[in-house]
């Protein structure tokens, strides 16, 4: 369908002999067009949710409450370079990567109306 309306914004060039060819403009433009929306709409989106969650794992501090990528619900004990100690239940702990910790929702939405 997006070829046939940049046909239409675009008519087909007549040769010397009077025979129509097809513009070539159409294929560029339809390609660059292509890439504005994949941009728009996948790229740019994707790129900015990762910075936030980026920052807010960087903001992570001692007492938060936290769950892990595997579903795990804790406390963090204490903050190192990759990883946080987290403690799960009464005197049990576990070292999980930062990259796989998010905030409890519960805990993000209580500290946000403070």
């Amino acid at each position: 369908m997006l070829n046939y309306i940049l046909l239409d914004l675009f008519p087909a060039a007549a040769n010397a002999d009077g025979t129509q060819t097809q513009s070539q403009w159409s294929f560029w433009i339809m390609m660059i067009l292509i890439f504005v929306v994949f941009y728009f709409f996948m790229i740019r989106p994707q790129t900015k949710k990762q910075k936030e969650l980026q920052k807010q794992r960087e903001e992570m501090k001692k007492g938060d409450k936290v769950v892990t990528a595997g579903g795990i619900y804790g406390e963090i004990k204490e903050v190192q370079e990759n990883a946080f100690i987290i403690t799960i239940a009464k005197d049990v702990t576990i070292k999980v990567s930062k990259d796989s910790v998010f905030l409890d929702a519960a805990d993000a939405q209580a500290s946000e109306k403070k």
